[in-house]
């Protein structure tokens, strides 16, 4: 009867070998939906979903409640680790971008005392240096640093990882990087980059450390799994604008509204922590600082949206001119993204495809134009006469030179006069935002400075970003809202000269209306979301599709309401493995395609197939490395048995290609050995039936963070239905005690114990059958 076992078996194998697909000719019995082959960019799908293949289980059979409680509390103290390491490094930035910027209008206020010309220079000359610096750095160490990163950490948390984003390569060139791109002056902020720096601490601290760079602690070892990974930098997102904007709740809604596509309420109150954590950081540092500590940077280098002494309350005939912001600010914002989006792509495609010295010299272009137009537009605008001042306002007029606030004295004939567009061109963007928000100070910018400064600087902000340095647009998008808002007060305040109008109030709500057209935040007015959606998407979803990244946004399109998965997948050819394969032939399979999944097939007596889980590529890459599962014989192992391989193994870097097969060495003798897969699958993958709207999929898909569903025909029949009361069931209860309502399709009371009967005398027929 043994013999007749290993025969079985034999022929099982034999059968399974002739239906295993080459190189060349892929099975057509299984349909499923490859997701993550996105090209040659090397952009590949995240592993969200749970693998509970035997390694996973005996990880979970070993851990009990301690551990859970040990697992919990290391998140928090991350949590907290991540809002401490988010806080050093905007503090280091801002302190940074703020001395430097002292140092150089200082210096250049002090040479324009006797030549302007010479002032020119020096100003000129130490902007291109700061600029230089942070495109030899990107385009030398760290490529991934380039831009504002939020495209790439929204495809990150969608599900999309894209190389080097994550680095700590990337963390080093994002943070001095910024430093020279603001602090030279360009046409960008620093808070964009400041979310993908607390993104790349959080996802640095969740894998321990650097490998490459021997920066590594095991302690800090500790979250393996993709989805762990990703709360993590969710929880940097967050930290990020908390310390651009000394935001916590900005921060948490950022992350929820702008770049994360799941969300929990164990998460919220997570980056909520994270968050504050940074703010009382940064606050305790800025209070550390305020003694002199720290130079040039004082109250400065965080954007405080302070209007307090502003306008309190609004009149009813100031709803129109609020509205008029709200248009605005969607037309700008919309054609803005148009812009970006034409110019970026035409860097793309011809520019930057010259190599990187070409990356250098346009971006030292952009810094000569910005330091030309910075300097020669307020020499030819006339002074003003400083106005009469409070007693106790706080306010000098004309401040001292080198120092930051209003009432700039540049290129003036007598002492108590200011240049108005010289006090926007010669602050720092955070110092010039303030000062176009600040209140009781009506008739400090004519009209014809603000709207010389909101052309040249949208036109400037159009151009630069893009380039090849660390890029963000919160600032810039503040700095041109503010603007026009600012203009919009000032028709307020001469039109209805009898209401209590601020233009500070105005400045606001430009610079909200700005960033509600450009990157549609839910922040802003309906009539900026109305407005801008009628031109195109977001900024950050336009970036992010000219970079490459498959975001799936939020709600499937129209037409796959009508599209069945069988149609969607039709054009696919699956290639599918069987559950003992053949090492050489697994090789040749993962030469032959990119695919980052693969069908796992087994066949029964009667040579039907079924499937039996799904086995990712780079969980075959790690088998071929150890070697250790290879066997002679084509015949299924005990998976019983012990397992030889830790979770830990099968875990991919982030932000990084992986192993490739080519790196692996095989001789004959290997190539010539079997490997059974069926401990080191997902024995339980998504699986929707043929006919299913691809709208549904798309749902399904994306909402549980899916990297591979199975399409497959509809089933013939069902064992039972899951309703809400089985998934109420206590842990420790007894699944034969619990009633269950019409939650199963069973036979009849005589058939079920037929059924057991003969079910019990199954191995006496069995033998009598093969003794026949």
């Amino acid at each position: 009867m043994l013999s007749s076992y290993i025969q079985d078996g034999l022929g099982s194998a034999r059968h399974a070998w002739s239906r295993l697909p080459d190189s060349e000719r892929a099975s057509d019995e299984l349909e499923g939906i490859e997701f993550a082959t996105l090209g040659s960019s090397g952009v590949e799908s995240l592993d969200y979903e749970i693998i509970e293949n035997h390694a996973y289980r005996e990880e979970q059979a070993q851990r009990g409640k301690l551990y859970r409680c040990y697992h919990i509390m290391v998140k928090w103290f991350f949590s907290l680790l991540i809002g401490i390491g988010t806080g050093l490094a905007a503090f280091f930035i801002n302190l940074a971008v703020e001395n430097f910027s002292g140092w150089k209008f200082a210096a250049t206020f002090s040479i324009i005392q006797h030549s302007y010309l010479a002032g020119f220079l020096v100003y000129m000359l130490f902007n291109l240096a700061l600029v230089l610096s942070s495109v030899y750095i990107v385009t030398r160490f760290a490529p991934a640093a380039a831009g504002s990163g939020i495209p790439e950490i929204k495809g990150y948390l969608n599900g999309v990882d894209a190389p080097g984003i994550l680095l700590f390569r990337t963390l080093i060139g994002k943070i001095f990087g910024s430093i020279g791109s603001v602090g030279g002056g360009l046409a960008l902020g620093k808070e964009g980059p400041l979310v993908h720096t607390g993104a790349c601490i959080a996802s640095l601290l969740g894998q321990g450390g650097s490998t490459k760079y021997h920066i590594q602690s095991r302690w800090l070892h500790v979250f393996q799994s993709d989805r762990d990974r990703r709360d993590l930098v969710t929880c940097g997102c967050a930290a990020g604008v908390a310390a651009a904007f000394r935001a916590p709740v900005g921060g948490v809604l950022f992350a929820l509204e702008e770049v994360t596509s799941w969300w929990r309420s164990q998460l919220m109150w997570r980056v909520f922590f994270t968050s504050a954590v940074v703010a009382v950081f940064v606050r305790s540092a800025m209070g550390w600082c305020k003694n002199g500590n720290c130079g040039h940077f004082g109250s400065g280098g965080f954007i405080i949206w302070d209007i307090s002494g502003g306008q309190e309350d609004y009149s009813f005939r100031e709803l129109l001119p609020m509205a008029v912001i709200g248009v605005i600010g969607g037309l700008l914002g919309s054609l803005f993204n148009q812009l970006t989006l034409y110019i970026t792509r035409w860097r793309r495609n011809y520019l930057h495809k010259k190599g990187n010295q070409i990356k250098v010299i346009e971006v030292c272009l952009v810094s000569l134009i910005t330091s030309i137009l910075s300097f020669g537009l307020p020499l030819l605008r006339k002074c003003s006469p400083c106005p009469e001042s409070e007693a106790n306002s706080g306010i000098d007029c004309p401040r001292p030179p080198g120092t930051y606030g209003n009432y700039v004295n540049f290129y003036c004939s007598k002492d108590k006069e200011y240049n108005d567009l010289a006090t926007i061109f010669f602050n720092t963007q955070d110092d010039a935002i303030r000062n176009l928000f600040s209140a009781k100070t009506f008739h400090e910018y004519s009209a014809k400075s603000l709207v010389t400064f909101l052309v040249m600087f949208y036109s400037l902000a159009v151009v630069t970003f893009g380039t090849a340095v660390p890029a963000g647009q919160f600032v810039p998008g503040i700095m041109i809202g503010s603007t026009y808002g600012r203009l919009v007060g000032m028709f307020v305040v001469n039109f209805y000269k009898k209401l209590n109008v601020e233009e500070g109030t105005y400045a606001l709500l430009g610079a909200a209306s700005f960033l509600g057209g450009s990157m549609r935040m839910t922040v802003s007015l309906c009539v900026i979301m109305a407005v801008g959606d009628a031109f195109n998407e977001g900024l950050y979803e336009e970036q992010a599709r000219l970079r490459g990244i498959p975001l799936l946004e939020s709600r499937p399109k129209y037409f796959m309401r009508k599209m069945t998965a069988k149609e969607a997948c039709s054009s696919q050819k699956v290639v599918s493995l069987p559950r003992v394969v053949k090492v050489a032939d697994v090789v040749s399979i993962l030469r032959s395609n990119k695919h980052n999944g693969y069908p796992v097939v087994d066949y029964s007596r009667g040579g039907e197939t079924i499937i039996i889980g799904l086995i990712l590529r780079s969980h075959l890459l790690v088998l071929l490395h150890s070697k250790l599962d290879f066997q002679h014989d084509p015949l299924p192992s005990d998976t019983r048995g012990s397992f030889g391989h830790a979770a830990s193994e099968f875990v991919k870097p982030v932000s990084s290609k992986g192993m490739s097969v080519d790196e692996i060495q095989l001789d004959q003798v290997d190539l010539d050995m079997y490997i059974d897969l069926a401990p080191f699958l997902n024995p339980s993958p998504y699986i929707v039936p043929e006919d299913m709207s691809l709208a549904k999929v798309y749902n399904l898909f994306r909402q549980l963070g899916l990297r591979h569903i199975f399409v497959v025909p509809r089933a013939s029949r069902v064992i039972g239905l899951i309703t809400r009361k089985d998934l109420l069931r206590e842990g420790n209860e007894d699944s034969a005690t619990v009633e269950l309502q019409s939650n199963s399709v069973r036979p009849p009371q005589r058939e079920r114990n037929m059924l057991g009967k003969l079910e019990h005398e199954r191995p006496l027929l069995d033998s009598l059958l093969n003794q026949g």
